[in-house]
């Protein structure tokens, strides 16, 4: 009668937005067991146009998110753990660098000066799709569900289009 329901699953979705636009650039869905760290590289497998740089949480705190962004030769500006140790072979240049940063000058000034605030517009997209469309999925199948969000996704970025000011200097 009562605890957990047998229906029910969390689903995560894995999103890359455009931070000029705010469009949805790439949609991954996966059941609540899908990490970040798997994720980024299929994410960015999605985006076809050139990448400048790639924001992310700690969640993204690994060599294979590391690697998929050095691939696709953008800028990686994750936070590194804060009991993160230098590499010093090669892998991880960009975590070393970030990580040498932020003991120079400290993690909110780094935070400041890479444009890792840039992040939080990735937030405000997930709280526009979900505002939107709502919470929840109306497909019971995981690739039913797939197809669902990415009309979603699709819809926002025309609503997007539609609705976004375009801002220009005036002299």
């Amino acid at each position: 009668k009562h605890g957990k329901s047998k229906r029910r699953t969390w689903r995560k979705v894995h999103l890359g937005f455009d931070e000029g636009t705010g469009e949805v650039m790439a949609c991954v869905l996966t059941d609540s067991r899908g990490h970040e760290k798997n994720m980024l590289p299929t994410l960015l497998d999605e985006i076809s146009e050139p990448i400048d740089q790639v924001s992310g949480d700690g969640g993204y705190d690994f060599k294979t998110c590391y690697d998929a962004i050095a691939e696709r030769e953008a800028k990686a500006v994750i936070p590194p753990r804060k009991s993160a140790i230098f590499h010093n072979n090669g892998f991880m240049d960009a975590r070393d660098d970030n990580l040498r940063r932020i003991k120079e000058i400290g993690r909110e000034a780094w935070k400041r000066e890479s444009g890792y605030h840039r992040r939080s517009l990735a937030e405000t997209g997930i709280y526009r799709l979900k505002r939107i469309f709502g919470g929840s999925l109306s497909s019971k199948k995981l690739d039913s569900q797939n197809i669902e969000v990415r009309l979603r996704c699709k819809a926002m970025n025309l609503m997007t289009g539609l609705g976004m000011p375009k801002t220009c200097p005036v002299a």
